[in-house]
């Protein structure tokens, strides 16, 4: 048996395409496949995404049309309209299991293994967090290329989350603000003007003072 081919990454927008069909065949069966408008809602939903999309129909047209190219998705007539479903499993040549998890990655991003087992319950239950790690480090073992990688534990994090490599490596991460902000913090910070305003201060104390001392 032959080692799978290398995998093409796919850009943001065919992966969240593929990821939505995925997605929708187990929560929304009875009007799976999807049509073009369904799947650009799926694209956008504001919940259960990230990162939000706004993807045009146009958009979704350009990712069906690569992802139909390469054969993860499948387009079928239905009635008036076309539609589509995704061919994942078969193409990657993984189990219905890593597919889920695939796809839960590229719709929420980075996530632990605990995470990842709740969020993609609605396509797979796992029976418990080591089953789900199985998968993981399977996918993350793949010749000649992984599909995953644990990524290095954050400050503070007791777990390490996971990322897909469908889309080419995973972007390095932003600092997080605070960050940022405490370091411009002293930028801003005006020495002379804090000891005018409390020179002023005294001064309209001073008088008030004496005011009251003439008036006793």
């Amino acid at each position: 048996m032959t080692d799978p081919m290398p995998f093409a990454p796919l850009s943001p927008s065919e992966a969240r395409v593929l990821a939505v069909l995925v997605e929708k065949q187990h929560t929304v069966p009875d009007t799976y496949p999807l049509s073009l408008n369904a799947l650009v809602s799926g694209c956008n939903q504001k919940t259960s995404r990230d990162p939000v999309m706004e993807l045009t129909e146009a958009h979704a047209r350009d990712a069906i049309e690569a992802l139909r190219a390469r054969s993860l998705v499948i387009e079928s007539s239905g009635g008036r309209v076309m539609r589509y479903e995704q061919n994942a499993r078969r193409v990657l040549g993984v189990p219905s299991e890593s597919v889920a998890l695939l796809a839960t990655l590229m719709l929420r991003g980075p996530q632990t293994a605990a995470e990842l087992r709740a969020n993609c319950e609605r396509i797979h239950r796992f029976s418990d967090v080591s089953a789900t790690e199985a998968y993981l480090e399977e996918l993350a073992a793949r010749v000649p290329q992984p599909f995953v990688r644990r990524l290095a534990r954050q400050p503070g994090s007791r777990e390490h989350r996971w990322a897909h490599l469908l889309c080419g490596e995973p972007p390095e991460e932003a600092a997080p603000q605070g960050v940022a902000t405490i370091r411009e913090a002293p930028r801003s910070f005006d020495a002379e003007a804090l000891l005018a305003r409390v020179e002023r201060l005294e001064a309209e104390v001073a008088a008030l003072r004496a005011r009251l001392d003439g008036t006793a």
